[in-house]
C-alpha cells in the first residue's frame, strides 16, 4: 500500500493492483467504495 497523487492510495495484493479513493474529511465512505474493495479483495483471492 502506498499514498498515491491527491487523496488516491495504491493497493497490490497477490498480483492484483488498484487505485482507491480516501474519502475527506469525513472517515466514512459509500456503498460503491465499499463494493470496488470487495470486488478488488475477491480477484486477489481474498474472500471478504
Amino acid at each position: 500500500m502506498s499514498e498515491g497523487s491527491g487523496s488516491r492510495v495504491r493497493v497490490a495484493l497477490n498480483g492484483m493492483r488498484a487505485v482507491f479513493h480516501r474519502p475527506h474529511p469525513q472517515k466514512e465512505t459509500d456503498k460503491g467504495a465499499v463494493k470496488s474493495v470487495r470486488r478488488f479483495l475477491s480477484e486477489a483471492g481474498i474472500r471478504p
